[in-house]
């Protein structure tokens, strides 16, 4: 059986977790056991009583049915003063221009301000262009960057794993969200 984990953004993951009973997933990487940095069981799943966390890796977990959550952490989130004004940041068209005209401006986003010359490049100019841009900055699309934009479109979320990490379009397109609220908190 293979189920797809939820991940949720919140502000500081550390109020939610402690609110809920939970168990800190586990995962291997480059053959040691740790706990993973943000995904949590909430229903009953072996655990390790010495380390306090999963007694089985993630992706095992997933393969035999249990359900993971993952919370994380974007502090642009503590920007937002409220519901009102969550809902006024989003349905505000951003200022896509900024991103290629003002590299200090962009350098202070979240998940693209590392990649000012790739944004005067690239241009995104939508939130799904956004979503694009922000799977081709991951190793597995990195090869469609400075792509023209029918190219990278016809690639980005084909589900080809074969050059490493990618995201999935759901995940781009939630981060994108993330990215056009940045700036209209930036520009508020």
């Amino acid at each position: 059986m293979n189920q797809a984990d939820i991940d949720i953004d919140v502000p500081d993951r550390q109020k939610i977790l402690d609110l809920i009973k939970h168990t800190p997933a586990q995962q291997t990487v480059d053959g040691k056991t740790r706990r993973h940095n943000s995904g949590v069981y909430v229903t009953a799943i072996p655990d390790d009583p010495i380390n306090q966390w999963a007694a089985i890796d993630y992706q095992d977990a997933e393969q035999r049915g249990y359900f993971k959550l993952d919370f994380l952490n974007m502090s642009v989130y503590q920007l937002v003063q409220n519901q009102d004004h969550y809902e006024k940041l989003l349905s505000k068209e951003p200022n896509w221009q900024r991103l290629w005209t003002d590299a200090d401006w962009a350098a202070k986003l979240i998940h693209v301000g590392s990649y000012v010359e790739l944004l005067q490049t690239m241009k995104p100019d939508s939130i799904l262009r956004m979503a694009a841009f922000i799977s081709i900055i991951r190793p597995g699309k990195s090869h469609l960057q400075n792509k023209p934009w029918d190219r990278v479109f016809s690639e980005v979320w084909n589900g080809d794993h074969s050059r490493g990490y990618t995201f999935k379009q759901s995940h781009s397109l939630g981060y994108a969200l993330l990215v056009t609220l940045h700036m209209n908190l930036l520009d508020d």
